[in-house]
């Protein structure tokens, strides 16, 4: 019995060189393909699919957007996560937005394979060169979460606020507060999180969702 597949990514000839690296294999078809998010869409209601292959990069929606709109439709379809990206910022992202799977687009085809055979089989791969780093960035993650912990409802909407870009003076007329009060939480906030200026504190606040980009 076969493992059949949709492929999703917006460059042809890359989904045809895939297809062909399958389809060597016997375990393996590929019984679809889309090259966007519309037409993922209409192809996932398909019950023969047991994987998809996204890319992260769609011309029309976010892959992460993609992959949260799959799992919200068919929960226990499997997608693996195809990507020239190995920055944590995006494997965190679909981590968190539910995907089964994360593999670069350089990686051989027994890897491709070795993927798509552990999330099938309802385990999470996560290509093998990332892990060290995710696993610092997950301890990182825990450690903001502990001070996260410490703030203040007041501090916690100040922290969105700088990160919105607003100028003391805003955030004093937001909140109906003084400046020197906001002063005076930016003070206490900043000494929580362990930050020293306004750039380190938005990118704590975007780091922890915060605020979205």
């Amino acid at each position: 019995m076969s493992i059949n597949i949709l492929l999703v990514d917006d460059h042809v000839m890359l989904r045809e060189g895939i297809k062909h690296l399958l389809e060597f294999d016997e375990n393996f078809r590929v019984v679809d393909q889309a090259s966007t998010g519309a037409e993922c869409r209409n192809k996932i209601s398909n019950p023969d699919i047991d994987v998809v292959i996204l890319d992260i990069n769609l011309p029309d929606i976010t892959g992460t957007k993609l992959l949260k709109e799959i799992k919200q439709k068919r929960r226990g379809l499997k997608v693996l996560m195809l990507t020239v990206h190995n920055e944590m910022e995006y494997l965190l992202e679909s981590l968190d937005a539910g995907c089964d799977g994360y593999i670069l687009k350089d990686s051989d085809s027994s890897e491709l394979h070795d993927a798509i055979k552990a999330v099938y089989a309802g385990e999470k791969y996560i290509q093998p060169d990332l892990v060290p780093s995710l696993n610092a960035r997950l301890l990182k993650r825990e450690s903001d979460s502990d001070k996260s912990k410490d703030m203040t409802k007041r501090e916690k909407q100040i922290l969105i606020s700088i990160a919105q870009g607003k100028s003391n003076k805003d955030i004093a007329d937001s909140f109906d507060i003084s400046e020197r009060t906001v002063k005076n939480h930016i003070t206490s906030l900043f000494k929580k999180i362990g930050v020293s200026d306004r750039t380190q504190a938005a990118v704590f606040a975007i780091r922890n969702n915060f605020i979205s980009l």
